[in-house]
């Protein structure tokens, strides 16, 4: 079991899109806001600082390069962006004209690598902007979240075609379809255990995918808790969103699962990470990033 303590730290207003927050290199919380095409900075403890791109681009999900810099998509202006820790940004058009980027993570070869979900692509950029893609052996599977494997592959989630893809960074694909029926699986990430672990927001259960395909799923005390996005945090756990349940959870790699109310009722909650502070972050709709503290008991 695992206790938590939750505090709510106000960096915009409702009306603004909180959606994704990552760690930066220079000690500091970054966020996209999906509705005012902006991206945050904050160092914990201090007030936030914004940036303005199209405002009708609607950044989603946002990392750290190997670069040092900050990458993130633009879902509705079709642009992979770049920041750096200054403030200075950069974008560039993936390849697929209205392919809708979402998901985008570094990979083992010094690129990015990203999804198109509308156009059933997945992209690679180097960062000096140069862009690549590989189509989808199928078509609707609006592919979202994506991330680096231990086994130097990149895995995503295809949210349409209920399946974990796997691409080499030659462009060969592999999929692997999900045991429950439309599961819609979104948030991504590699585990502490070689493998990859996934949610499930239609199915409210948490996958598990071994490098050999091997799937296991495992059920949420609330199944329309609508799981959302996942991140290592290390200590032998894995930590969601519960977008629908007004949760933040964990769950071991055998599979239990723990869950812990946020303070202000329907406070939606998206992305989540492990901050400069060793704390757990995630990002609030309702304008606010939640700091998580963990014990053990």
């Amino acid at each position: 079991m695992t206790s938590a303590f939750i505090e709510e730290h106000a960096v915009t207003d409702a009306d603004r899109g909180l959606y994704a927050v990552t760690t930066g290199p220079d000690g500091a919380l970054w966020f996209t806001l999906a509705h005012s095409g902006q991206i945050g900075r904050m160092v914990p403890g201090e007030k936030p600082t914004t940036y303005q791109l199209d405002p009708a681009g609607q950044p989603t999900i946002i990392v750290t390069g190997p670069d040092g810099a900050l990458w993130f998509t633009e879902s509705r202006a079709h642009h992979i962006g770049r920041i750096t820790t200054d403030g200075a940004t950069t974008r560039f058009p993936v390849p697929s004209r209205n392919g809708g980027p979402y998901g985008i993570t570094p990979g083992p070869d010094g690129a990015l690598w990203f999804t198109e979900m509308n156009a059933d692509r997945i992209g690679r950029i180097t960062t000096d902007g140069t862009t690549t893609d590989f189509p989808l052996p199928v078509t609707g599977a609006y592919p979202s979240a994506i991330t680096a494997g231990t086994d130097g592959g990149m895995w995503f989630t295809m949210n349409q075609a209920n399946a974990i893809g796997r691409i080499d960074t030659d462009g060969t694909i592999t999929t692997y379809p999900l045991p429950t029926p439309a599961a819609a699986p979104v948030g991504i990430t590699a585990g502490p255990d070689g493998a990859v672990w996934f949610v499930e927001i239609a199915a409210g259960q948490i996958g598990r995918i071994a490098p050999d395909g091997t799937i296991d799923e495992f059920a949420l005390p609330d199944r329309a808790g609508r799981p959302h996005a996942i991140t290592n945090a290390g200590g032998g756990h894995l930590w969601f969103t519960e977008w629908g349940g007004n949760r933040i959870g964990s769950i071991t790699m055998d599979g239990t699962v723990d869950v812990h109310d946020l303070p202000t009722p329907r406070s939606e909650p998206h992305g989540i990470t492990l901050g400069p502070d060793g704390a757990l972050w995630a990002a609030l709709e309702t304008g606010a990033l939640a700091r998580i503290v963990t014990a053990g008991n």
